[in-house]
């Protein structure tokens, strides 16, 4: 494990870690312009413990290095809706927000110097637009009817007719996501920072590339797992 050194520069702390960067936005420490001052100095005028700090920054690190990968497939169609809403619907409200400014930051600050970058900043757009809205669908439509589909052991009879007539608009959408993804990916090389990229510039590379990996684990439960069970279940239903 690295000891931390309190008195090593924020901007150092950073680009050792990137994911830091959402200890100290939520602690309303300068990591970018004030990067340069030490984590101890930026503590002092925040008026906030070092110790404390450090603390938040080792349960950061740590998650940072953790895998939250689950067995999707061991899990019933309605405990498996209900994870994809607590784990990838939750992060994706928390982090779409933040992404959101960071890439509008990033995008005027840097590009002038890559043009790249208001691609990614489209590209990033595109995907929000269509996430925020797909993840209501499947939380006020598809998920209940999937919940529906498990508790009943008689047919049932929906709105949309079968159930594979939301999954097949939500596999869509997926596809649409997917493609503003490899938008980013490729408008970032790979989310891997040039040399003179700032530090809220790194932390957006690292944040988007948890994203990406987020959103692969998000449609790959609900694409190869979740809606195959569910158009299976209902066709034994019949």
């Amino acid at each position: 494990m690295i000891t931390l050194d309190p008195e090593q520069t924020v901007g150092d702390l950073v680009r050792q870690n990137p994911s830091r960067a959402r200890v100290f936005e939520l602690l309303k420490i300068d990591y970018c312009c004030g990067g340069k001052v030490s984590l101890c100095r930026a503590c002092e005028k925040r008026g906030i413990d070092v110790c404390e700090v450090l603390q938040a920054i080792t349960v950061s690190d740590e998650k940072s290095c953790s895998s939250a990968l689950v067995d999707a497939d061991s899990m019933g169609l309605a405990e498996l809706t209900d994870h994809i809403e607590a784990t990838h619907h939750a992060y994706l409200r928390e982090e779409l927000p933040r992404l959101d400014a960071m890439t509008d930051k990033v995008a005027r600050v840097h590009g002038d110097k890559d043009r790249r970058l208001l691609t990614m900043r489209k590209a990033f757009l595109a995907l929000k637009a269509e996430l925020e809205p797909h993840m209501m669908k499947e939380e006020r439509i598809l998920f209940p009817i999937i919940r529906q589909l498990e508790s009943s052991a008689v047919r049932q009879e929906f709105h949309c007719g079968s159930v594979a007539n939301p999954i097949r608009q939500m596999e869509h959408e997926h596809d649409l996501a997917g493609n503003a993804l490899a938008v980013l990916n490729e408008s970032t090389d790979g989310y891997i920072p040039p040399d003179w990229a700032c530090n809220t510039y790194r932390a957006l590379l690292d944040s988007l590339a948890r994203l990406e990996a987020d959103m692969h684990q998000h449609i790959h439960k609900e694409n190869n797992v979740l809606f195959p069970k569910a158009i299976q279940l209902e066709h034994n239903r019949i």
